[in-house]
């Protein structure tokens, strides 16, 4: 029987395969209201990133370059909508 590996979507940046990598293992949600992604402070779900990172990298880019893209979007991402009231003011 034909095994397929399941492919990731094609992606046109790097940050865009990033942020794709770090939602796919959960360790990045978007805010179902307004649309901001959010760090979800996952330790397990950013080593999975840094695996696929490492095992995996998008076209083009060595693994040392995916690595380093996934720790700067983690980096840009806060772990709060910045248009959501704050919880306890709720």
């Amino acid at each position: 029987m034909l095994m397929t590996k399941e492919r990731r979507p094609v992606i046109r940046t790097l940050r865009g395969w990033a942020t794709s990598v770090l939602q796919e293992v959960g360790a990045i949600r978007e805010c179902e209201e307004h649309g901001w992604m959010q760090d979800r402070a996952d330790p397990h779900a950013r080593a999975r990133a840094y695996d696929i990172a490492r095992q995996d990298p998008p076209s083009g880019a060595s693994s040392e370059v995916a690595r380093a893209e996934l720790h700067d979007v983690l980096d840009s991402i806060g772990d709060t909508c910045p248009e959501c009231p704050p919880e306890d003011l709720v």
